[in-house]
Order: C-alpha cells, then structure tokens, then sequence
C-alpha cells in the first residue's frame, strides 16, 4: 500500500519511500482528472455550488502529495529525487493546463461568473469566483486551439526550466562554505552556533570554523556576526 495515497493529517514520513512519489503522483493526477470530467460532464446548470466549488476541491490529494515531495525536493534533496522531479514536472505542467484550457470547464464558469452581481455570495465567495475566472482568463483559456498548443510547449519548457534553475541554485549553496580560522571572526555569535561551526569543519576534517548557506549556520551568522566585512561578504 502507498502511504501517500492514504487519507492523513500528517505527512506520514516514516512510512513514505521515495519510489512512492512517482506512483502516487501519477495515480493523484488520475482521480483529479476525474473530479474534473465530473464536473465537465454535469448535465445541470453550472452554479456556484457545482462548478466553483467543486474545482476549488479538485486534486486535494495530488496538492498533498506534491507539496511533501517538493519540501523534501528543496530541503533534503538527492540525485534520485532530482530525477523524480524532472520526470513529472511535464505530468504537473501538462495537468495545469489541461485545467486552464478546458473551454467546457471555463464555459460554465464564464456562466457563472456572469451572474456574479445577483447571486447572493458571501465576501469569501466573490473573491473566489473571481480568482477562478480571472485566474483561467489569464493561462490561455481565451486562446484559439493553436495558441493554446504553443502555451502547453511554453509551460512544459519552463517547468522543466524552473527546476534546473532551482537544482543549479541548490548546488551552489551546498558548495559554498566560509572557513574562519581566527576566533575572533565569530565575535557576537550564539555559543550554540559557534559550536555548530566548529563540529562542521571537524566533520569536513578542517581546523577552524565553518559557515554555510544553510539557514541554521546562515542566520546567526548573519544575525550576529560583528565582522561586518564578513557579513557583507
């Protein structure tokens, strides 16, 4: 059983493998593509109730599971989880639009958001019936076909784009360290965070101290450091 794909309040990390992701993901974007022919394929009149609310709700359990994968992406990352990343970047790019540039799915909330001055909605309501609209006005839903083929190209480029930025950021930041050798330079820290500087250079097999990018070395470092020359550096 894919622990992802059970129903939790809390990411159940100590159950989830990393060949869990890709399955799971797959198998989330199915249901949500389902949510959504349900409410395509609805013979009655598009309401607030049946179309904006019901799209607000569509893939709850893909958001889940992708918001676990691309935390542990930006904070624990390794080579096979970069790999996962590439490989259903183009399933989520594709996924979105699939949404976006539904000309059934926009017609009915085009419908509904023609209404919007006499249905009785509360102020939540309206803001949400208008990001809906606005939000597929703007990704292409007004497109002809043939420009809506182009933005599929252009978003699965990008995606595919935004993670190699994000994975070349992340590499820089783990090579970069800043070894200090004069005790002095660590005036103003924690002792909590001068000892994790030191431990760090120890287990680099390094005499001195270390600074990384990492938030827990970076922030005190740059909270409390009074080497200005340093910070700044």
């Amino acid at each position: 059983m894919n622990a992802l794909l059970e129903e939790f309040d809390t990411a159940p990390f100590s159950k989830i493998s990393e060949k869990d992701f890709t399955p799971a993901i797959k198998a989330a974007i199915g249901m949500a593509k389902k949510e959504i022919q349900d409410i395509v394929n609805s013979l009655e009149k598009p309401t607030f109730a049946n179309t904006i609310v019901k799209l607000e709700e569509v893939g709850s359990k893909l958001d889940r599971i992708t918001a676990i994968f691309f935390n542990l992406n930006a904070a624990e990352t390794n080579p096979t989880i970069q790999k996962i990343a590439k490989e259903i970047a183009p399933w989520l790019s594709e996924f979105k639009n699939d949404i976006t540039l539904n000309q059934t799915l926009f017609e009915r909330i085009k419908k509904v958001y023609e209404q919007i001055k006499t249905l009785s909605l509360t102020a939540e309501e309206h803001t949400l019936l208008e990001k809906q609209y606005k939000s597929f006005s703007r990704n292409g839903a007004n497109l002809k076909n043939s420009d809506k083929n182009k933005l599929r190209e252009i978003d699965t480029k990008l995606a595919n784009l935004a993670l190699q930025f994000g994975e070349n950021v992340l590499a820089d930041t783990n090579d970069f360290e800043l070894l200090l050798t004069d005790i002095k330079d660590l005036d103003g820290l924690p002792e909590g965070a001068k000892e994790a500087a030191k431990i760090l250079a120890e287990q680099r097999e390094k005499k001195g101290w270390i600074i990384t990018l990492d938030y827990p070395s970076y922030i005190p470092f740059m909270t409390y450091a009074k080497n200005r020359t340093l910070r700044k550096n």
